[in-house]
C-alpha cells in the first residue's frame, strides 16, 4: 500500500496542569491515533497529521490520566489496524479500544480484538462514518456474545430520526459527544428530555466530550453545551464518562482546544463528588478497568 506523506503531530503536548485534581485511575473514553504507515480510506477525511502513543502519553501525564480508550477514527473507516496497534502498545492494562464493525465482521476477527483490548463498536451517523444507524442494530447481534457495547454519534438536533432504533438496542451504548446538537438547543428542550428517558432505561451512558466541535458560544466554558451537560449529568451521574477528544483533527489547527480545559470543563459541569465517578467509577464499570 502506497503511505501518503503525513506530517507529525507539531502541537504542543506539554502544557500547564489542569485546575482539576484527578484521582487515581482517571480515564480518557475518547481519543484518536494516527500512525505512520497507515493511509486514510476511501469515504473517510484525510489525516491531517500523525499522533502517536507516546505524543498522547504526554499529553496523559499533563492531564494527570492512568487509562484510556482509543477510538477507531472516521479516516481509516473499516481498516482497524492502527488501532490495533496502537492498544498492543498501550497494554490491556491501561487502555480499551473502539472498533468499527460490520454485520460481517467474522466472530474470529473480533475474539482477537477482544483480547487485545476491543470493547465496543463504533457507529458515526455523520459524514465520513464507517458505519452508519442503518446496521446499528444489526451490528449489537455481532458483538452482543462478546458484552461489548455501541459507541453512537448523531447530531441531536434529528435525535426523533433515531430514537426509535436506540430504543430497540438491548446491550449498553453510549450517546457521544454530549449529543452533538449541531448548533446548541436548550438544555429544556425536548430532545434533551428524551435523552434522559434514554439513560433511564439503565442501559444508555452519555459522554461529556468535544464540546467545542458544536458549541456556538465557544470556550473556555461552553455554556451553551454545557447547560446541557449540567442537566444530564445531574440527572444520571452514574452513566456519565469523561473524553478529550484528543487530538482535535476535527476542527482547523487553528480551533484546536487545550487538553487542559477539556478536563476543566468538569470543575463548572458537575459537582466534585460526581468527578469520581465521571472519570474513574463509571468507566471502570463500563470497559473492566
Amino acid at each position: 500500500m502506497k503511505v501518503t506523506e503525513i506530517p507529525a503531530n507539531t502541537r504542543p503536548l506539554d502544557g500547564p496542569a489542569p485546575a482539576l485534581k484527578t484521582p487515581p485511575g482517571a480515564t480518557d473514553c475518547h481519543i484518536h491515533i494516527y500512525l505512520p504507515g497507515f493511509d486514510a480510506q476511501p469515504g473517510g477525511p484525510a489525516i491531517p497529521e500523525l499522533a502517536t502513543v507516546e505524543d498522547y502519553r504526554q499529553v496523559q501525564r499533563r492531564l494527570g490520566l492512568e487509562r484510556v480508550v482509543v477510538t477507531q477514527p472516521n479516516a481509516y473507516q473499516l481498516d482497524n489496524r492502527a488501532l490495533l496497534q496502537a492498544l498492543d502498545t498501550f497494554g490491556t492494562q491501561s487502555a480499551r479500544g473502539i472498533a468499527a464493525v460490520t454485520p460481517d465482521t467474522s466472530p474470529r476477527e473480533l475474539e482477537d480484538w477482544h483480547a487485545r483490548g476491543v470493547r465496543g463498536a463504533r457507529i458515526m451517523q455523520l459524514p465520513g462514518g464507517a458505519v452508519k444507524i442503518d446496521r446499528m442494530l444489526e451490528v449489537e447481534r455481532v458483538i452482543r456474545p462478546l458484552g461489548w457495547h455501541l459507541m453512537v454519534q448523531f447530531n441531536g438536533r434529528h435525535l426523533d430520526e433515531y430514537v426509535d432504533e436506540l430504543r430497540k438496542i438491548e446491550g449498553e451504548y453510549i450517546i457521544d459527544h454530549i449529543g452533538k446538537f449541531m448548533d446548541p438547543v436548550p438544555a429544556d428542550d425536548a430532545r434533551v428530555d428524551e435523552i434522559l428517558r434514554l439513560l433511564d432505561k439503565g442501559n444508555a451512558w452519555f459522554k461529556i466530550c468535544a464540546g467545542y466541535e458544536a458549541s456556538v458560544t465557544g470556550g473556555p466554558r461552553y455554556e451553551d453545551i454545557g447547560a446541557i451537560a449540567r442537566r444530564v449529568i445531574a440527572h444520571a451521574p452514574e452513566r456519565i464518562l469523561w473524553g478529550s477528544n484528543w487530538p482535535h483533527v476535527g476542527v482547523p489547527r487553528s480551533q484546536y482546544p487545550d487538553d487542559a480545559g477539556q478536563l476543566d470543563v468538569l470543575l463548572h459541569w458537575a459537582s466534585p463528588e460526581v468527578h469520581q465517578k465521571i472519570l474513574v467509577d463509571n468507566p471502570a464499570r463500563l470497559y473492566g478497568f
